[in-house]
């Protein structure tokens, strides 16, 4: 199911290259637009975890940075049966994380310093799983070509803004030229969403299944989500296209932030977790929402 998934983002992501090509240039403008697009997807398959962790300003540590950190990752993706993911940590007063690569064995986690500040340990151990839960599932190729098309459709389309609306050939204009600009980046927008919902709930079912404790989950995706509307993730206000990476949107709702808002309600995946836990008799209690991790 993930495979066809991924098979209709990258038709559709490339669908709005071609279309954004043949506005800009006819036919032309298409071919060019393929040849970019190919270029793009060979890309983002072998290089846009790479990218994603770069532009996140993620460190890759080992245990001797996070020994605490390091240790949970490394019981559960044991527990999850995968292979040791690489370590990351960005540092980023934000409460935040997100699992990138290609495949399990070329796989990476990343965490925010405020993560591991502001959460306790079976918090942040729930946050891990459900990062591991998407290595699990092969989520993490199709998470990372997303944000690396949709930030090179917004790219073009700005291309189009400024050159579209001078060149009489493009048939465009200026007004057709701001459309473009404005209306590609939501098509790509509306494409991440489409799979987001889905792909954002399996993974908290999974991480619940791999930790074991699906109300330190969702005691984790409260508090992340309080403290992220609180703190700018300056990184992610940058590349608003990666939002959909994040367990919860990193993004502050300022300015347009709010139109890449790809993850479900807090609310629902809190209620779908709190079902959960009571079919698999859990009476462990919700963390105390003021208890800091031990790294605080």
């Amino acid at each position: 199911m993930n495979t066809l998934r991924t098979g209709l983002l990258l038709a559709g992501l490339t669908g709005l290259f071609l279309a954004i090509g043949y506005l800009l240039g006819g036919q032309g403008g298409m071919l060019v637009a393929l040849i970019f697009a190919a270029g793009t997807n060979l890309f983002a398959y072998w290089n846009g975890d790479k990218m994603v962790l770069s532009m996140q300003g993620a460190q890759q540590i080992d245990r001797s940075i996070a020994p605490e950190f390091y240790d949970i990752v490394e019981r559960l993706a044991q527990r999850a049966g995968l292979p040791m993911p690489k370590v990351y940590l960005m540092d980023n007063p934000q409460p935040n994380a997100f699992a990138t690569g290609r495949n399990p064995e070329n796989a990476a986690v990343a965490a925010t310093t405020g993560l591991l500040r502001l959460l306790s340990p079976t918090e942040i151990a729930g946050v891990m799983a459900h990062e591991l839960a998407h290595i699990k599932h092969r989520d993490t190729l199709m998470m990372t070509i997303t944000a690396t098309l949709a930030g090179a459709i917004s790219m073009i389309a700005n291309l189009g803004f400024f050159f579209g609306g001078r060149d009489r050939n493009s048939g465009l204009g200026p007004l057709g030229s701001i459309a473009l600009m404005i209306l590609a980046p939501l098509a790509a927008m509306v494409v991440q969403m489409a799979i987001s919902r889905t792909r954002e709930y399996g993974a908290d079912k999974g991480g619940a299944e791999i930790s074991g404790a699906p109300l330190a989950l969702a005691s984790a995706l409260y508090k992340i989500e309080g403290l992220a509307h609180r703190t700018v993730n300056e990184a992610a206000e940058a590349n608003p296209a990666m939002a959909h990476l994040f367990i919860i949107n990193p993004l502050s709702g300022q300015g347009m932030d709010n139109l890449f808002s790809t993850h479900p309600a807090t609310e629902n995946r809190v209620a779908a977790l709190e079902s959960m836990a009571a079919g698999m008799r859990q009476t462990t209690e919700y963390a105390n929402p003021s208890t800091r991790g031990p790294w605080g």
